[in-house]
This record gives structure tokens, C-alpha cells and sequence, in this order.
């Protein structure tokens, strides 16, 4: 197999009437932050909600009329499966998709609402695609790769023709690795007119397959651990991906999950833009560690398919990160007025009381007593010290619950 930057432009035609031409716009918010100039490449508002969709449609499109008549399987944790049902049912042909039985719920019931069969196998991605392989040698069905192939990767270096053509200058991009099809893709195009530009792959610290190959030079696997980045979450990369992004990309590196909600925060609320945990990877790297200053980076923003609940969490677990949000435990004499005096000592603070539970039955609660948990709001990590400090000047018996 081989990807050229023609077979990137012929893709580019192929997609011009069906998939959506992405925005790519500087953000000033992440631009101080970081001391760069952040341009933000949302493919999060791709169709079906992730760059996947540009691959899958790119193959399906040019199967031979023979292939498209026995149908097409696939094996993805959410974003590959979206793609691949989507662009089947605009060309009308059967769709089987096996997705891991850990799988969003969201991205299950979206994958079916575009009319495909999905099949729940498996914990994680490589195990959907051993059942996909199964049933694809016993049906006939043609497998639409998630990653290791030409199409697919032609058509998402098509997202580096849209950067190169939107931000000639540019001279960093970050992306999100886990099997590699995206930035094998991009690397070939971006490498092919400007090698110049530094194109650096982020993946999750539970999944470093690609990163350990790439340090040693050779194709590795990873038993892999636990990751709200499911869809990077791949315990081997494939052997064409990794062939050219050994080759061409300038670095790999890593990023944990309280990193990842701190962007997924950041972005809902500075951007207003929802993204997902394997889409918000670039930007978790870039926030924590920072650019060369006064350089334009394009962290790509791969998709935008959360889970509802997950989602909640987010918000929850971003305000207590960025110390916004603080949880203590309060004991007070179970007397008249007791809360009260504490309340209105917090609340001379500018603090916001979001919370408050109160509770004299547990038996860790002395008689004449009650405890208390309030959920604080505060507007930064200085003012959660302040009131920190001010509690405890005025002793107040509490404990820092998170």
C-alpha cells in the first residue's frame, strides 16, 4: 500500500459535495494561555460528528458495484461506526457494525439511527475487530478499516490540504494518535508541501502503542489501561499507519485524562464547543506544556461525540480541577443559627453556595451535632486558597472533601 499527496487531492474531489469543509479559527482565549496563536481545527462539526466520516465515505464510495452489494462491516468504539453507517446509507448498501460492548450508548443508538446492524462485542476495539474479521470472512461483507488503509488516510490528509490552504504560515500541528489513520493522512500532506512544519501525534497515557513504537522503531502493542479517550483507546496501531508516521512525524507524546477534561472544560466554556475526550487531546498538550511562544499551532479537534453523562461529569470534575469548585465537610453544635453564621461568613467571600446536605443520624455524627457538606463555586484556584485560609482563621471545624 501507498498513499501519495495526488491520492490526497483525488479525495479531496471525491468529498467536495458530500463532507463538510471544517472551520479553522484562532482562539484568543487558548492563545494567551498558551503564548501562541491557537488556531482551532473543529472537525468536532464534521458530519456525524468526527473526521471519521471522511474516510469511511472515501472507500465506501469507490467499492466496485459487486462489493457494494454484499454490504460492508466495520469495527469502531463510536466515530469510525457513525462514518461508515452514514456513507452506507447515502449509497443504499447493507451495514453491519461491531462496536465494543463499553461503547457510548450515544454513539450506538447514532450509529443505528442511520439504519445500520450493530453487533456489541467485545471490551475493546481489538477485540470488535476480530469478531468483524470473522464475520466479514463468512459473509463476504467488505471491511471499511478504521484505519490501515489508503483511502482512509488519503481522505483524512485531506484535513491537512484545508489547514495548509486556510493558514499558509503555519508552523506546528498537534492531532490525536490511536491507530493512526489521521495522522498518517495529515503527515503526507502536510510533509509533502511544507516538511518545514513540526506535526506532533498526542495520544492518551493509558494507550501509548503508537508513541512506544515510535520510540523504539518498531511496531508494538499495550494491554492498555482505563481512559475516558475511547477513541484513541487502541492496544496495537496499524502496520501502514505506523510505516508513515515512523517516517515523517516529528514526535509523539502523552497526555492523562485530568488533562483532557481540563481542555473538554475549557472548550465548552471559553469556545462553547463540545468535544470529546480522544478530540481534545491536542489540546490537553498544549495547555499543559505549552508551544514555542509566538508560533501559529493547529491543534485538531478530531470530534465531538460525548456521552451525556459523561459529559456531566466533565463540567463536575473541570470546576474541581481548575479549583472552582470546592466540597467540605462541616461540623457544627446542632443549635439555631449555627449553619446560618457559617453561610453568611462564606458568603461575605463572593463565594457561591451551590450545594448544601445537611445530616445528624449518621453514626460518625456525635450527638449534638450536625454535619454539613456544602459545594462551593469559587472563580479561580486563588480565590478556593482564600477561603481556604479564611475558614480556618476563623476556626471552623471542616474538611476538604474535593
Amino acid at each position: 500500500m501507498n498513499v501519495t499527496f495526488d491520492d490526497i487531492l483525488e479525495s479531496q474531489k471525491i468529498q467536495e459535495n458530500v463532507i463538510r469543509r471544517t472551520p479553522m479559527e484562532i482562539s484568543r482565549t487558548f492563545s494567551q494561555m498558551t503564548g501562541s496563536k491557537i488556531y482551532l481545527k473543529s472537525e468536532c462539526l464534521q458530519k456525524t460528528g468526527s473526521f471519521k466520516v471522511r474516510g469511511a465515505y472515501a472507500k465506501i464510495t469507490t467499492l466496485s458495484r459487486d462489493k457494494k452489494k454484499k454490504g460492508v462491516i466495520a469495527a469502531s468504539a463510536g466515530n469510525h461506526a457513525q462514518g461508515v453507517a452514514f456513507a452506507s446509507a447515502l449509497e443504499k448498501i447493507p451495514c453491519t457494525i461491531v462496536m465494543p460492548i463499553t461503547a457510548s450508548p450515544a454513539k450506538v443508538a447514532a450509529t443505528r439511527s442511520y439504519g445500520a446492524n450493530v453487533i456489541l462485542e467485545g471490551s475493546i476495539y481489538d477485540e470488535s475487530w476480530s469478531k468483524a474479521v470473522d464475520i466479514s470472512q463468512k459473509t463476504g461483507q467488505q471491511i471499511i478499516h478504521a484505519f490501515d488503509d489508503e483511502k482512509v488516510i488519503a481522505a483524512q490528509g485531506v484535513i491537512g490540504l484545508e489547514i495548509m490552504q486556510d493558514l499558509p504560515n503555519l508552523d506546528e500541528i498537534y492531532l490525536p494518535i490511536g491507530g493512526g489513520g489521521l495522522a498518517a493522512g495529515v503527515l503526507r500532506a502536510i510533509k509533502t508541501k511544507k516538511p518545514n512544519v513540526k506535526v506532533i501525534g498526542v495520544q492518551s497515557s493509558g494507550f501509548p502503542a503508537m508513541k512506544k513504537s515510535f520510540d523504539t522503531g518498531r511496531l508494538q502493542s499495550v494491554p492498555g489501561e482505563r481512559t475516558i479517550a475511547d477513541g484513541i483507546s487502541v492496544k496495537k496501531p496499524g502496520e501502514f499507519t505506523f510505516k508513515i508516521i515512523n517516517e515523517l512525524i516529528d514526535d509523539i507524546v502523552l497526555v492523562d485524562d485530568s488533562q483532557i477534561v481540563k481542555a473538554m472544560f475549557l472548550l465548552m466554556e471559553r469556545t462553547k464547543m463540545v468535544v470529546e475526550p480522544a478530540g481534545a487531546v491536542s489540546l490537553a498538550y498544549l495547555l499543559e506544556k505549552k508551544p514555542t511562544k509566538a508560533k501559529k499551532v493547529v491543534p485538531i479537534l478530531s470530534g465531538g461525540n460525548v456521552d451525556m453523562y459523561l459529559l456531566g461529569q466533565i463540567v463536575a470534575k473541570g470546576l474541581t480541577e481548575m479549583g472552582r469548585m470546592v466540597k467540605i465537610s462541616v461540623l457544627l453544635t446542632d443549635k439555631p443559627g449555627a449553619l446560618k453564621e457559617v453561610v453568611d461568613q462564606i458568603s461575605a467571600l463572593s463565594v457561591n453556595i451551590v450545594e448544601v446536605i445537611h445530616d445528624r443520624l449518621s453514626s460518625s455524627i456525635p450527638a449534638g451535632t450536625a454535619g454539613v457538606t456544602l459545594s462551593l463555586e469559587t472563580e479561580d484556584q486563588k480565590h478556593a486558597e482564600r477561603l481556604i485560609s479564611f475558614l480556618k482563621k476563623r476556626n471552623i471545624q471542616f474538611k476538604i472533601v474535593t
